[in-house]
């Protein structure tokens, strides 16, 4: 299985990936929180092996941006911080588990083991809408039964939009669930994926509230 290692520190980013190679893994390391966003958001992986102290930046930039992306991908954040408001933070902020440095590396190899398997112990609402099905488990989208191939982008705006049937979501509501706050972001953008969802799941699909943002067309849904 595939981890990502988001880790600053040079000697313990090394260390850390060496021993998860010996055993049996695949890592990928990055050392900032922008690159750790971008990496999430074109590769799938197992966990995330997350340091809270990344230079300018925090580890808590990454999980956020995460969980506001819909990112269940569990993490297992690896930290010097051992006082219990900064574990509480963490956890609130969506983390599975902590390790606190120095940690021997057996103990590392265990936890991540263990978020791993709660993970996909997970069970998420299957989310129906009119003749629409998406399944968050598997990231699978299906019409009338038929699977349709959506970009991440299009997928998240969709997930937005099926998770609040029956109320209007707003441009910067999207915005934020789509991109986690990150990077600069065109002002027709949102619209842009919304024409792409229209063209591949019917024109009728999504109603623009106009001066509001965008809300799922009226009909029989359910979970």
């Amino acid at each position: 299985m595939q981890v990502l290692l988001v880790e600053d520190d040079v000697m313990l980013a090394e260390a850390v990936r060496a021993g998860l190679l010996q055993n049996g893994w695949s890592v990928d390391c990055v050392d900032d929180a922008s690159t750790a966003l971008l990496a999430l958001a074109g590769s799938r992986y197992a966990a995330v092996l997350l340091d809270l102290q990344l230079g300018r930046s925090s580890g808590l930039t990454v999980l956020t941006g995460m969980r506001a992306r819909y990112d269940a991908t569990p993490v297992l954040i690896i930290t010097a911080r051992d006082r219990l408001s900064d574990r509480i933070r963490g956890f609130d902020a969506g983390a599975d588990d902590y390790i606190v440095k120095p940690f021997q590396p057996d103990e590392l190899y265990a936890r991540l083991r263990a978020v791993i398997r709660r993970s996909q112990g997970r069970v998420l609402p299957v989310l129906r809408h009119l003749d629409l099905t998406l399944d968050p488990a598997r990231r699978v989208v299906e019409k009338s039964g038929n699977p349709v191939a959506l970009s991440l982008h299009e997928y998240r705006t969709l997930l937005v939009l099926m998770e609040r049937r029956g109320r209007v979501v707003s441009r910067d509501q999207l915005e934020d669930a789509v991109y986690g706050g990150e990077g600069t972001i065109e002002s027709n953008t949102i619209a842009v994926y919304v024409h792409q969802l229209r063209r591949k799941l019917g024109e009728q699909l999504i109603t623009t509230v106009h001066g509001f943002g965008y809300r799922l067309s009226a009909g029989e849904s359910g979970t």
